[in-house]
């Protein structure tokens, strides 16, 4: 039985102030991985690129454990993009053989009554067929299952990004700003962040 799932989130975060902004912040893949998820967890292929092993998930009867290669990038204007280019199930070959999913996020600083926000949204979508025994279990059921548990999956990593994203910021933006203070002759550095 073919069976389409989707999720979509939508995130809106006041971000404080800091002596570097945010866009730039925003411009290191790494950092924002190690925001979304543990790092334990990630695998980085390269520079904008990242393996992530995400926690087993339960669906009906069946526990699924998906590893998904996902792109980071960030524009000039410090928008973040996220895009999963590929998904494997661990585990149960029938399903990892009809399985795709889709991610699309996007993450992006905005000024909101003079005051700085991360806007943004992530859309999830996965297209599976599911075993035979699952033939007898009504769509609507399943179709509420697992739309559910995208949902859920998408409300983890929104949980995460307002606490960790914006503490991990808050620390770099402090050291960044260290590294561009006066010196003892009364020159100041050039920041790089000007």
């Amino acid at each position: 039985m073919d069976i389409r799932f989707s999720a979509s989130q939508s995130v809106d975060l006041p971000v404080a102030d800091q002596p570097v902004p945010i866009k730039h912040y925003l411009r290191q893949p790494r950092r924002l991985m190690n925001a979304l998820t543990a790092s334990s967890r990630i695998e980085p292929l390269r520079q904008d690129l990242f393996r992530v092993k995400m926690r087993p998930l339960s669906f009906m009867t069946l526990t699924l454990q998906p590893t998904v290669d996902m792109r980071v990038w960030a524009d000039g204007e410090g928008t973040v993009h996220l895009c999963a280019v590929d998904c494997k199930i661990r585990g149960i070959e029938y399903v990892n053989q009809r399985f795709t999913l889709d991610l699309q996020g996007k993450l992006q600083p905005c000024l909101v009554g003079g005051a700085t926000h991360l806007r943004g949204v992530a859309d999830l979508q996965v297209n599976v067929e599911l075993p035979p025994p699952f033939l007898l279990t009504p769509r609507p059921i399943l179709q509420a299952t697992g739309n559910g548990l995208l949902k859920s999956v998408l409300l983890t990593i929104k949980q995460r990004l307002m606490h960790q994203l914006l503490a991990d910021y808050q620390v770099w933006a402090t050291t960044e700003a260290e590294t561009v203070r006066p010196t003892p002759g009364g020159m100041v550095p050039e920041s790089p962040w000007a």
